[in-house]
Order: structure tokens, then sequence, then C-alpha cells
């Protein structure tokens, strides 16, 4: 199978398999007798991510034998065809345990630490956005055609809205002042976080959306996705990577005024 192919199978694959975890997560959204449970980082988890997880990696499974999965529930299960999928059942499970609609489904393939492909699926809302290197960014609302995911292009931070997950996560890495200086450059800062947050910039509803602190299966699915539509993803010191625990997504436009503020040079 040609590479160009084996990126759309697999593209296809994770846009219909988000959904269908988005379901499972939704059969336990909003009800009373959800159990919450503490991880070791004291971080929530429940058992729809469990479940949600577990369907994602039989799904996989079934279509791609060879291919390695890591996620954030399970163990990682390593791979021989040099691809590896990065799953993320629930990202934003305080917003989901607390009956927030906020919160989203990631699916990504990797080969070689880049990411090829991502999809974040927003359950409680029906959106999906969509992604894969070269073949630009899709926007999907309920049951209507996908259109074209394309970032605004606003050209400063005095004409973006600046969205972010939690306030604190800038404190526990002692990094408060650039949270306080990116609100008070932006035009708004709301915290419509997680990766409904990088949603917002791939569609040109914000311009920047910035986390301090992140797992690789919390971005993985987010670069192809900002890029695809046109912006730039990076961490905080403009390295191009799913893989240093912070990232700064933006429009493109603003994203030098904003590495500057982070700490990077412009």
């Amino acid at each position: 199978m040609p590479a160009t192919d084996e990126i759309q199978a697999r593209l296809e694959l994770a846009v219909e398999i988000a959904r269908e975890a988005g379901e499972i997560t939704l059969a336990h959204f909003r009800r009373d007798d959800l159990v919450v449970e503490r991880k070791g980082d004291d971080s929530p988890v429940t058992i729809a991510d469990r479940r949600a997880e577990e369907h994602l990696r039989q799904r996989i499974a079934e279509g791609f034998a060879d291919d390695g999965i890591l996620g954030e529930e399970l163990p990682e299960r390593p791979g021989t065809s040099g691809h590896r999928w990065i799953l993320d059942p629930i990202d934003g499970t305080k917003s989901f345990i607390h009956g927030v609609p906020l919160y989203s489904t990631l699916v990504a393939v990797e080969r070689d630490g880049e990411a090829l492909l991502g999809v974040i699926r927003i359950p409680a809302l029906d959106e999906t956005v969509y992604a894969a290197v070269g073949r630009g960014a899709w926007y999907l609302a309920g049951d209507r055609p996908p259109v074209p995911a394309v970032v605004s292009e606003a050209g400063s931070l005095a004409e973006s809205l600046f969205v972010t997950s939690e306030v604190a996560s800038f404190d526990e890495i002692g990094r408060r002042e650039a949270y306080d200086r990116l609100q008070a450059a932006a035009r708004l800062s709301r915290t419509w976080g997680d990766a409904y947050g990088y949603l917002m910039v791939a569609t040109g509803r914000a311009e920047v959306m910035v986390d301090p602190v992140v797992s690789v299966w919390d971005v993985a699915a987010v670069q192809p996705v900002i890029e695809e539509a046109g912006g730039r993803f990076t961490d905080w010191r403009a390295r191009r990577t799913i893989h240093t625990g912070q990232a700064a997504a933006s429009n493109g436009w603003v994203h030098a005024e904003v590495l500057g503020i982070l700490g990077a040079a412009p």
C-alpha cells in the first residue's frame, strides 16, 4: 500500500473510532452514578475513560494489528509497522465529571516522532475537526458535510481571543506572569481549554491557545490539525514538537508575539 494510502486509511479509521468512543463517553456523561477515581498524579479518571480507550484499542487492533498504541489510561502496546496511535479517550476529564460539554476524544497517529494525523472529537457538541499532513484540516458539525477548517487572519494579540485550560497550571511551573501578560495583551481571554481550545483556533474562533503542562496524548492530535488549518503549533521555546510538555498554538500571524511573552525568541 502506498504511503499516502496508508495515511488515508488510518485517517478514515481515526475519524470513525473517535466518534464511536465519543458515544461511549456520552453514555456516562451527566450521570449521577458516575464514580470518579484518582490516579497516582491525583488527576481524575472514570469508567468512561477506560471503556472508551478499550474500544479505541480494539478497533485499531482489528484494522492495523502491527501498529503500536499509546494511550493515557492503559499500558503502551508496542508495534512493528513504525506507526503509533496516540489516544486520549477523554481530554478534559475535569470538565466531563462536572457536566461541562467541552471535553473531547483525541486520536492521532505518529511515525518517527512526527504526528501524521489527528482527530479532535467533541462528543457532547457533535463537533469534529480532523487533519492529515498535506491533506488540509476539516470541520464537521452534526450531519453536515465537512468544510475546511481555517485559522483566523487576526494580526496581533490586541485583536485576538486567547484561551487556555487552567490558569493554575501556569502557577505549577512558576510562570503566572506569562498568563498575566497574555491576558493583558489579548483582546479577550477565556478558559475554554483542553482540546476544545485548539479546535477553536483551528476553526478561526480563537487565535491563541497555550498550555503550560501537557502530555503527548493531549497534543498529538492537535499539531496536524492546527498546522493543516494554516496555523502554528510549537512548544514554548518555538520547537515544532509534541514531546516537550508545553504547547502554544496560534493562527500563525500572532505566534511570534506569543512566543515573545512565553520567553522564546520571536
